[in-house]
């Protein structure tokens, strides 16, 4: 039941437990004690909403930044994140296979915001050997949801 649960709220995560009891065929108080366990081991990390920052007046940059690194003896790759992910700019960041170490994604005000984090903060950290920073220019699809659709053509078809 607990990935079937997992996999029903990682899509939904407003969903109620009356009906998750109904989807998975079990109490409801099975559903309320099991999710307050995968709170409390961690597995359950937070409940987040997906928002298209585009159709908002709010302006948002958003930039994957790919970081290569030393890593520190006996902590590897883990104390460098740690400092990059303890910035409030930072979303994300993630141990990666390839020609980099890091994967960052920021989000800043304008393009100049994000590119001062990246030469101010990022790139000055000691063992931070070098960036390459991507800015996304629009999102087709986020965390599993469409964000971008088709635009349907509304123009009346002529006949003769």
């Amino acid at each position: 039941m607990r990935e079937e649960l997992l996999k029903v709220i990682e899509k939904n995560s407003r969903i109620d437990t009356k009906e998750l009891a109904v989807i998975l065929g079990v109490e409801e108080v099975e559903i309320v004690n099991e999710l307050a366990a995968l709170e409390a081991e961690g597995v359950i990390c937070g409940y987040h909403t997906l928002v298209n920052w585009e159709k908002t007046s709010e302006e948002k940059v958003t930039a994957l930044i790919e970081v290569r690194v030393t890593p520190q003896r006996g902590q590897g790759f883990d104390s460098i994140a740690e400092r990059i992910y303890n910035y409030p700019e930072v979303r994300s960041v993630y141990l990666i296979s390839g020609g980099y170490d890091l994967m960052v994604i920021l989000e800043g005000k304008s393009l100049r915001e994000v590119s001062a984090f990246v030469s101010d903060k990022l790139s000055t950290l000691d063992t931070v050997l070098s960036t390459a920073t991507h800015f996304i220019l629009k999102k087709y699809k986020d965390h599993g949801t469409v964000i971008s659709s088709k635009k349907q053509d509304e123009r009346e078809m002529i006949t003769p």
